[in-house]
């Protein structure tokens, strides 16, 4: 299991927040930290934090306050903080960001400290803490602590527990994390805007000692569930949109660009799921079964947990899942209703199949020499045109394993298990090695035809033949009044 360094004293200096937010940012090479207030203001605030980069950074061990076995967000990171007075103290900068959706496909979103998803924020059972919260937004907002018990006007609704934060402003909630448990924050200002724009973060609270309900884990992953409507070509979200999205993303990312679950085998994991979209999203695992070991409402009792491959979240839930990796090999993870596991450009395609229409086909392609057709096969074919796509556009299926395209896009990433994955590694090891013999293959015997019965024409699967027309009357229902 993998273990933190022991805590030091809590009148350590903000500085030490910098110290170890450069550390863990030269791990990946892609971070960026940044003092965004006055020498004298920070005499007062936080250190403003930034990360630019859309890679999963390393857990971030805690050097001050009571320790934790921290969290690994899939393409997210965590929030440094500072210890001052006895109380753990964060900085969250509410602004427009650029998120990297996936390799080649940029948009334009709000959210937090220059990503969105917002950074994950870990704290103890037990913790004051103290968020200082900067709006850089066009408009004014809020910060609403999904599933916290507080005090009621530290809530963040507005107009109903506190004023709304203008542009330009910094306000402060201020609060003891009361239950350990998996959470998020998102606004509750304009949220029909601002959430979908990506403002959302996680946020965890580790038990403070032991826990009846809590188990020790080995690797310990967290991601928010989010949808956008966005044109191909396009940057910018349409706000508007009730249902009909074109991207479903895990923290604000597209399969292929959706970070890999690493872990090693005998591994007890656990997997904190949020979701901020506007529909339910049944959450498949491949290989192994889990159980249900917590919502945002709390650790599930034991006698409520049962063995599942799949579960549902539905609207502003949490889940959080745990399981045994004991299968060696790369096992699929995704949303299993089908159209969540694409990207842009799926909809409104009509269904071609079976549809023979290559001689038109040759003929506009004498006018229109790009044009291609589309599903005449089967929507894979998607996978092996060169069809011109606008540019900054996502493939709607995309991406490459060791044994040709995935086909999938969106909602989907793979739990990779491995014999030799040191503990609290969370590198990509590369593609699964399979042993010999393991494989499934083409099949070169002789095949022996269906058996069918000769007196008939038919199979028990499907006619053999055009059915003769059938007259077929319609006789309308007679009224039922007065006994006609």
């Amino acid at each position: 299991m993998m273990t933190s360094k022991q805590p030091t004293s809590e009148s350590q200096p903000m500085l030490e927040a910098r110290r170890r937010f450069l550390q863990f940012a030269g791990v990946s090479g892609g971070a960026v930290a940044a003092a965004a207030v006055s020498p004298v203001a920070m005499a007062a605030l936080p250190e403003l934090v930034t990360q630019p980069s859309p890679d999963s950074m390393p857990p971030l061990v805690p050097s001050t306050g009571r320790d934790y076995n921290p969290v690994l967000t899939i393409n997210g990171w965590t929030l440094p903080w500072r210890m001052r007075e006895g109380v753990k103290e964060f900085h969250l900068v509410a602004e427009p960001v650029v998120r990297e959706m996936a390799p080649g496909f940029k948009a334009h979103l709000w959210g937090y400290n220059g990503q969105s998803p917002g950074p994950t924020i870990e704290v103890v059972e037990g913790d004051r803490v103290r968020i200082y919260v900067t709006n850089r937004l066009p408009e004014h907002t809020s910060v609403h602590w999904h599933g916290q018990r507080l005090p009621n006007g530290m809530d963040g609704v507005t107009g109903l527990n506190q004023k709304a934060i203008p542009p330009g402003k910094t306000f402060v909630y201020e609060f003891v994390a009361r239950r350990p448990g998996t959470f998020m924050y998102h606004p509750h200002a304009d949220e029909m805007t601002q959430m979908a724009m990506g403002m959302m973060g996680s946020w965890v609270t580790h038990p403070r000692e032991k826990h009846p309900l809590i188990e020790p884990v080995d690797r310990d992953f967290c991601f928010l569930l989010n949808s956008y409507d966005i044109e191909p070509g396009a940057y910018t979200p349409k706000i508007m949109t009730m249902l009909n999205f074109n991207l479903w993303s895990w923290n604000s990312r597209l399969f292929p660009g959706i970070d890999s679950f690493n872990v090693r085998k005998g591994d007890r994991v656990r997997m904190r799921i949020g979701n901020l979209t506007m529909t339910n999203h049944p959450i498949h695992v491949h290989g192994h079964e889990f159980e249900v070991s917590g919502t945002d409402g709390g650790p599930t009792p034991k006698a409520g947990r049962w063995p599942e491959v799949t579960t549902d979240i539905a609207v502003g839930q949490m889940r959080q899942i745990e399981f045994i990796a004991d299968e060696l090999g790369d096992w699929a993870m995704h949303c299993h209703k089908s159209h969540h596991t694409m990207n842009a450009m799926g909809h409104d395609v009509p269904t071609m199949i079976g549809v023979d229409h290559q001689g038109l086909t040759r003929q506009i392609q004498e006018l229109l020499p790009e044009y291609m057709v589309m599903g005449e096969r089967g929507m894979a074919d998607m996978t092996e045109m060169a069809m011109p796509i606008p540019e900054n556009t996502a493939p709607m299926m995309t991406g490459e394993g060791p044994f040709g395209s995935v086909e999938m896009g969106g909602m989907f990433s793979v739990l990779k298990v491995r014999d030799n994955q040191p503990p609290g590694d969370y590198s990509n090891p590369g593609w699964y090695e399979h042993p010999p013999g393991t494989v499934a293959s083409e099949y070169t015997g002789a095949m022996a035809e269906p058996h069918r019965d000769a007196g008939k024409k038919t199979s028990s699967a499907m006619p053999l033949e055009q059915a003769a027309d059938i007259e077929v009357q319609i006789r309308k229902p007679r009224s039922h009044q007065h006994g006609g």
